[in-house]
This record gives structure tokens, C-alpha cells and sequence, in this order.
């Protein structure tokens, strides 16, 4: 039951910010934190994959902070938090033999940090009167809670 926890809290962080819960997921994978070999997801621990994903994750921090980025929730930008959440998800519950409850735990997941993240930012960024303060702490919580899961797992 613990991992399937693990698995939903990635995927909140998946909606939060997209990259960063595969990025956690690959570097867990790749120090060892989590077992992936043997499995189909095993890939997420090989040597240059956690490097990509974080480069991948830290130019949507980057990005998220631009004018023109659109909103988390519209089609493209939804699947994807949802597709990322479900394999973080996966990946989890592969290490601990429930690749499918995982995955089902962190697309539920994505769901929930995708339009929860939404509201929350919002109504931060109208107390702060402004956008930004309110992107820099949900991309502290992101990564924050994407460490706490990750070193839960070993």
C-alpha cells in the first residue's frame, strides 16, 4: 500500500511540473534507490537517461516562468502530466512488482497535481499579486516532495 502512496505522490508532482517526476524517478533508478532491472522500465536507470531528463526538467522550470507558456490544464499540456505521472507511477510500482497499480497511482496522481497545482497557483499568485512568487514555491514543492518520494524507496 506504501508504494502505491509513493506511486500517487509522483504523479501529483508530474502535475505540478511534468519532467521532474521522471527526472527523480530516473536518478532513484540510476543510484539504486530503485530496482528497474529485470523490467521494461529498466531503461529509466540507464547512465545518460537521468542526465537528459534533468536537463528536460530544469528548461520547464525555465519555461514555465515565460509569458506565452499556456495553461497546465489544456489538452496537450494535460496528457502530458498525465503520461508522465502514470510512467513515474509505473516505475515505482515496477520496482516493488505492481507496474500497473503504479501507473494507475500516478496518472490518478498527475490528475490530482495537474488541476489542484492549477488552483492553488492561482490563488497564490493573485495574493502575491503576481505570478512569479507563486511559480518559484510550487517548483520548490515539486522537487521537494519528488526527493521525499524517491528516498522513501530505498
Amino acid at each position: 500500500m506504501f508504494i502505491l502512496v509513493l506511486a500517487f505522490l509522483i504523479g501529483i508532482v508530474a502535475g505540478l511540473r511534468a519532467l521532474t517526476a521522471p527526472a527523480a524517478v530516473s536518478w532513484a533508478a540510476h543510484l539504486g534507490f530503485l530496482q528497474l532491472q529485470g523490467t521494461p522500465l529498466a531503461w529509466l536507470g540507464y547512465a545518460f537517461t537521468p542526465y537528459i531528463f534533468t536537463v528536460l526538467a530544469l528548461g520547464e522550470l525555465f519555461n514555465d516562468k515565460l509569458p506565452k507558456t499556456p495553461s497546465r490544464t489544456i489538452p496537450p499540456q494535460f496528457i502530458t502530466r498525465v503520461v508522465t505521472g502514470a510512467l513515474s507511477g509505473a516505475a515505482i510500482g515496477a520496482g516493488n512488482h505492481s507496474l500497473l497499480l503504479g501507473l494507475i497511482a500516478g496518472a490518478i496522481g498527475a490528475v490530482a497535481g495537474t488541476l489542484g497545482g492549477s488552483a492553488i497557483r492561482s490563488k497564490l499568485a493573485v495574493a502575491f499579486g503576481k505570478d512569479l512568487p507563486a511559480a518559484l514555491l510550487e517548483d520548490a514543492v515539486a522537487i521537494i516532495l519528488a526527493i521525499v518520494v524517491v528516498t522513501r524507496l530505498g
